[in-house]
């Protein structure tokens, strides 16, 4: 009888797991498998193909995978878990797939396709043995790999495995090092009296070192628009470019560079399309803030980038501010400082009544005694005295309205170039009827400085719908919201929305906003005369006349002390439906 000789051969053995997998499929037995099959169909195949590598087998949420190097392998295994922890990102922690990830380097025996052996035992072993979201070596990987791969290891000594005679020595991928010998750490830096970020360069995972040049370009363009938002301050590109093509630990990456956030992402080009991701980290405790995903097409590059660093601007403009809020409210009132003390009056300015708008006046009035030439503060501070003055709960509303427009001018002369800032002003300043050219020039000016932010598109639309540009208005209001689309202004965004609507007589869709508005804010006095006059032009008397009982209840007068609108035709419409509906003559 002929011999029948074994096949063997020399391999790197990738053996993966999803941590928790049990549970999971306990909890949501259908979601857990549609997303595993999904992680295996978009990125584990895909990367292996990449790699070289051949996926011998899947048994429920593991997979076995052969490598003709340790080097293919072990960038295959990092690469996959960097992408899984930017998915991870924006899901909910219960629902996250997190993979274990082992790596040996072995004999390792053929038969049918298969492969079987200490060497796939110990990958497996290795596996078992790994964090969530992390690797681990066997000492024959490591080797082959430690000097070529620009990462750094964990040497948790010798581990005595299951069906193994001799212990293994253990490596990990260790989370935030670099490669080589360990550097000595740097000095910890001051954080900066204002919120700081560094944006770090973004990973090209289109496997084509060529792509680099997009994705450094895309990491400029957003340090670039991030630097134009003035409370901000954004850590210079030479500083945050040391740390490319490294694994970082965004804690570490915090403490040297003396930042409180810190911008990630990567960049995966394919084809003629592109997609980007990013995510927002606080670099104290790790804790995601934001995370998103962009797509678009690479016919004009540079466009897409511009594109792509506006929209990530804006949208973690607010996300950063919600942060700053949150943190100074969570700091002991005996230790405030003007910047703390402007942040606790937000919350309260952003509201509309006559307690928050008075308690955030307070607190703004200390800042402004702290530092005179507060920019921000002395906006907000106007903004606050205009809510008391339309809303007609001002003592004194000649007093107020000059205070408010002192206020203006102060903002103006100490933050003549914050947008910001500008944003706030304009609308201040229309309240108590100033010229609205000057508004919109100044909205524009805030615009042309920060056209990413939010909230100057959100003040625009106000501005332009107060002006007669209802159309206009229209698309900044929108605008404003697909930048935050979390925003907490929205009832307010929705008042504006349905005061263009009412005026293009649309009045349906104008009484679905305004009521929806006035549910959630209903001291907000504009959406309340607005939908007074609205119910009016569609003979809906009765509840026109509740929503003016509405507002004497909350003891506002019922025509405002301005017009709001500044076109004769739009104020004339707006001013009859609402005498109409108090039973006043026309």
């Amino acid at each position: 009888m002929a011999e029948v000789r074994t096949e063997r051969r020399l391999a790197a053995i990738l053996a993966t797991d999803v941590a928790g997998y049990s549970r999971m499929m306990g909890r949501d037995e259908e979601g857990t498998l549609a997303a595993l099959k999904a992680c295996h169909h978009e990125l584990i195949g895909p990367k292996v193909a990449e790699h070289r590598g051949r996926i011998v087998k899947t048994t429920g949420d593991g997979a076995l995978i052969e490598f003709a190097s340790a080097l293919d392998a072990a960038r295959c295994a990092v690469e996959i878990q960097h992408e899984m922890a930017t998915r991870n990102a924006a899901i909910a922690e219960e629902r996250r797939l997190e993979f274990r990830i082992g790596i040996n380097v072995g004999d390792i025996i053929i038969e049918d396709g298969d492969i079987f052996g200490d060497g796939v035992n110990i990958a497996a072993r290795l596996e078992a043995l790994a964090s969530p979201g992390g690797i681990c070596l066997s000492a024959s990987a490591h080797e082959q790999v430690r000097d070529r791969l620009d990462i750094a290891f964990e040497d948790r000594g010798e581990h005595q495995v299951k069906n193994i005679a001799r212990p293994v020595h253990i490596y990990a991928v260790a989370r935030g090092a670099s490669a080589g010998a360990p550097a000595p750490a740097a000095p910890t830096l001051a954080l900066p009296d204002k919120p700081s970020i560094a944006v770090l360069p973004f990973q090209n995972m289109s496997g084509d070192p060529e792509q680099d040049y997009f994705a450094d370009g895309m990491v400029e363009e957003i340090i670039t628009a991030l630097s134009r938002i003035r409370w901000l301050f954004v850590i210079a590109r030479n500083s945050t470019f040391t740390y490319k093509g490294q694994a970082t630990d965004i804690k570490r990456v915090g403490r040297e560079l003396g930042v409180r956030y810190v911008l990630e992402g990567s960049v995966r080009k394919g084809g003629n399309r592109v997609r980007i991701t990013a995510q927002l980290i606080a670099a104290e405790t790790g804790a995601h803030l934001w995370a998103d995903r962009f797509d678009g097409a690479m016919e004009n590059v540079f466009d897409l980038q511009d594109q792509v660093a506006i929209s990530v601007a804006g949208v973690i403009e607010p996300a950063m501010q919600a942060a700053e809020i949150r943190r100074a409210m969570a700091r002991p009132t005996a230790d405030l400082s003007a910047y703390d003390l402007y942040l606790r009056s937000l919350p309260l300015a952003r509201g509309w009544g006559k307690q928050p708008a008075i308690e955030a006046l307070g607190l703004l009035r200390q800042a402004i005694a702290r530092d005179p030439n507060y920019g921000a503060a002395l906006a907000m501070a106007a903004w606050c005295s205009a809510q008391l003055y339309l809303g007609g709960w001002a003592e004194d509303a000649e007093a107020s309205r000059r205070e408010g427009l002192d206020l203006v001018r102060r903002a103006l002369q100490a933050a003549p170039a914050d947008p910001s800032v500008l944003g706030v002003v304009v609308g201040a300043s229309h309240i108590f009827d100033e010229d609205s050219g000057t508004a919109l020039a100044l909205v524009d000016q805030a615009l042309a400085l920060n056209p990413g932010g939010a909230l100057e598109w959100f003040w625009s639309g106000f501005i332009r719908l107060f002006a007669g540009s209802t159309d206009e208005a229209i698309e900044h209001f929108q605008r404003s919201l697909r930048l935050d689309p979390r925003t907490p202004l929205r009832p307010f965004h929705h008042t504006g929305l349905g005061s263009c609507y009412f005026l293009q007589r649309r009045f349906d869709e104008a009484v679905t906003l305004l009521v929806g508005s006035l549910r959630q804010v209903p001291t907000y006095v504009t959406t309340a005369r607005v939908l007074a006059s609205c119910y009016a032009h569609m003979d809906r008397l009765d509840d026109a006349r509740t929503i003016v009982e509405h507002l004497r209840a909350n003891s506002s007068p019922v025509m405002p002390p301005n017009g709001l609108f500044d076109d004769p035709d739009q104020r004339a419409f707006f001013l009859a439906g609402l005498r109409r509906a108090a039973g006043e003559p026309t």
